[in-house]
């Protein structure tokens, strides 16, 4: 079975060579994102591929997989929105996703986008590292964080594992999910999302992206933030209004933003702005407010542990469709 993976880091390479070989697959990794027609061309010859986030399997890429012979398209991503499933069915691909992987990793990063904004240390590290400028001013001081209350919007595998570790920092935490959680008591305090906004130092999101929803950080979402207080993003960019976000933090209602996801991120996220601005004015205002606003791109899944979870079950979801023909992830 040749699979081609895309947007592999040099970083990833060896835990995919060690899982192809437990798997007894013929695995070929490309750096390359599936964006254009040239991308989809390197999946001749091959029987299955593997996809991340910003990988694009649409009509024109997903008609050429079929003349090539692909019979597989997978993606080692919990998101799926990157192909066109309902042609992708109609041409008879086979397709699976992962559906979770270590929370431990997003949950990781929200909480050092947090401790960051909260201590200022972003700040303070430019300051000394860059200005050479070793004075304490006024604008490092800090709550400490069991003096805090932290509220953490959506509580799922993630959103449990991030109240944990704000929990075992001594924060007081509160949580909110549309389906509340039982036996959670001496982790978070679940309350209506209103209380936890009035109420929260640090907002972090963890709940998935309805379309039919729409946004959830909207101007009456900040609003209703206590003033002065931290937002975290480590879920999806879809979730927040940018314009929202830039009026709360000029208006200094919001004091921090620290944010792994944009909406539209490919236009931003794994390319090099050095020397020049980005196209979208208000990104760009935003990115600009550092070291108020912490942006990193998307690579809260960027772990050892995550990554070796997204790659077995991908290889997993593969031989489980070879072996039976079906797939317990399969998209439908």
């Amino acid at each position: 079975m040749k699979v081609l993976c895309y947007g592999v880091r040099d970083v990833e390479r060896p835990f995919f060579e060690k899982l192809a070989k437990d798997y007894n697959l013929e695995v070929t990794c490309t750096s390359n994102f599936l964006n254009t027609k040239e991308t989809a061309e390197l999946a001749k010859g091959f029987d299955c591929v593997v996809l991340r986030a910003n990988c694009f399997a649409n009509k024109e890429n997903l008609d050429l997989y079929k003349e090539y012979g692909v019979e597989y398209v997978l993606t080692r991503t919990v998101g799926t929105n990157h192909i066109d499933i309902p042609y992708a069915k109609e041409l008879g691909f086979k397709m699976a996703f992962v559906p979770f992987y270590s929370p431990n990793a997003i949950s990781e990063l929200a909480v050092t986008h947090a401790m960051m904004l909260l201590r200022h240390m972003s700040y303070t590290t430019y300051k000394t590292g860059v200005k050479k400028d070793f004075t304490v001013d006024a604008n490092m001081f800090s709550k400490e964080i069991r003096n805090c209350t932290v509220g953490v919007v959506g509580l799922g595998r993630i959103g449990m594992t991030t109240a944990k570790l704000f929990k075992g920092l001594g924060a007081n935490v509160l949580g909110q999910d549309l389906f509340p959680k039982t036996g959670v008591e001496d982790i978070v305090t679940q309350v209506e999302l209103d209380e936890l906004l009035a109420k929260s130092d640090i907002v972090c999101l963890h709940c998935p992206f309805i379309p039919e929803n729409g946004k959830v950080v909207t101007k009456e979402f900040l609003a209703k933030m206590k003033e002065g207080a931290i937002l975290i993003n480590a879920a999806r960019g879809e979730l927040q209004d940018v314009p929202a976000l830039v009026e709360a933090l000029e208006s200094g209602h919001l004091a921090g933003l620290g944010i792994d996801v944009l909406e539209n991120e490919s236009t931003v996220f794994f390319k090099d702005f050095k020397g020049g601005d980005i196209e979208d004015p208000t990104i760009n205002k935003l990115i600009n407010m550092y070291p108020r606003v912490l942006v990193s791109p998307h690579m809260g899944s960027y772990t050892d542990e995550a990554v070796t979870n997204m790659i077995e079950t991908s290889f997993q979801n593969l031989t489980e469709f070879v072996e039976t023909g079906d797939c317990k992830n399969k998209i439908k």
